[in-house]
């Protein structure tokens, strides 16, 4: 008797601190992607002068309230090959946040997986200029396949 008296006080006091563990827990991811928006890091865009989709991937990012430092070029290729981007993953613009590269129009999702992760990597890329990307006109119409590149070779990062 005195078991089940226990049984039902347990049971009791967890199902009244459950709710209150969900809200706080709440309250705390939500007081820390504040503070995750507040505190974005300088991020740097390698591209030419003349890309209207390379500013419309800025102004993007500027949206997402990254502090963004333009670096127009006339050639891209001295950053891809630093970087060892290879040609089959190379798109108009290379963004640098933290120790990673960005390569073209990567969706928000895939960047806060990488700088939340911190995977061991150089960096990931989203090939060419997908419809309905980043700064890209249009709608999505099919999935972004975005990819992690180290010393040169690529696999599936995430598919959004």
């Amino acid at each position: 008797m005195k078991q089940n008296k226990n049984l039902l006080r347990f049971t009791i006091i967890t199902i009244l601190t459950i709710p209150l563990f969900y809200f706080f827990n709440f309250v705390t991811d939500k007081k820390n992607a504040l503070a995750n928006i507040n505190d974005k890091q300088i991020v740097e865009v390698f591209k030419t002068p003349t890309c209207g989709c390379c500013n419309g991937y800025v102004l993007f990012l500027e949206k997402e309230r990254f502090k963004v430092k333009q670096t127009d070029m006339d050639s891209l290729h001295k950053i891809k090959q630093k970087y060892t981007i290879p040609l089959e993953m190379q798109s108009c613009h290379t963004t640098i946040i933290d120790k990673y590269f960005v390569e073209g129009h990567v969706p928000l999702e895939a960047i806060n997986k990488l700088l939340k992760e911190q995977p061991n990597i150089d960096g990931i890329a989203l090939p060419g200029m997908p419809i309905g990307t980043p700064g890209m006109p249009g709608d999505k119409y099919e999935p972004y396949v975005i990819y992690q590149i180290i010393n040169g070779k690529y696999s599936v990062f995430m598919t959004i």
